[in-house]
């Protein structure tokens, strides 16, 4: 990698932290390429990313950003994984550490908090947005049904009475 393209990947990476609420920082060490890629998949799919980079041109990355106190745990094979949303990429990270002992959380950030392993846990265990989003929407929605339900019930017990009576008088 020439000179010019590292400088490229620095600001790449920059423009992604520039972007995002939280990071993870994780050891990926004895992860296969097939551990790797289903990693990336589940990232993506949740709109978070994953990103493995050297140290040296990621400490670049991070001068200037809010995460620049993450340098220090840079240290190893270290990879990145960086989010919009403040909790998907932690939720992802956590998950896949549960079933892969091979990838190991080494702290993270959330905006300008640094965050250790226990605390990148916290975060995942915390509802996503569309989780929170669904259960706001079944709160409103419940008074509407049972509304709805109390209104249709006179109705329907004056048919089976009208009902009863019809085949009574049969």
């Amino acid at each position: 990698m020439d000179r010019l393209q590292k400088k490229q990947l620095v600001s790449s990476i920059a423009d992604k932290l520039q972007k995002s609420y939280t990071v993870v920082l994780v050891h990926y060490h004895g992860l296969t390429v097939a551990e790797i890629t289903k990693l990336r998949c589940n990232m993506m799919q949740n709109g978070a990313e994953f990103m493995v980079a050297k140290n040296s041109l990621a400490k670049l990355a991070l001068v200037g950003t809010v995460f620049e106190q993450l340098a220090p745990l840079m240290t190893g094979p270290t990879a990145i994984a960086f989010s919009e949303d403040p909790i998907s990429a932690a939720k992802v990270i956590v998950q896949f550490a549960k079933e892969n002992d091979k990838l190991i959380i080494v702290g993270g950030a959330a905006n300008d908090s640094i965050l250790d392993v226990a605390s990148v846990k916290a975060l995942a265990s915390m509802p996503s947005l569309d989780e929170l989003r669904g259960k706001i929407i079944g709160i409103l929605s419940t008074p509407a049904t049972r509304v709805a339900t109390v209104l249709a019930a006179p109705a329907s017990g004056l048919a089976r009475v009208i009902s009863a009576w019809s085949k009574k008088g049969s």
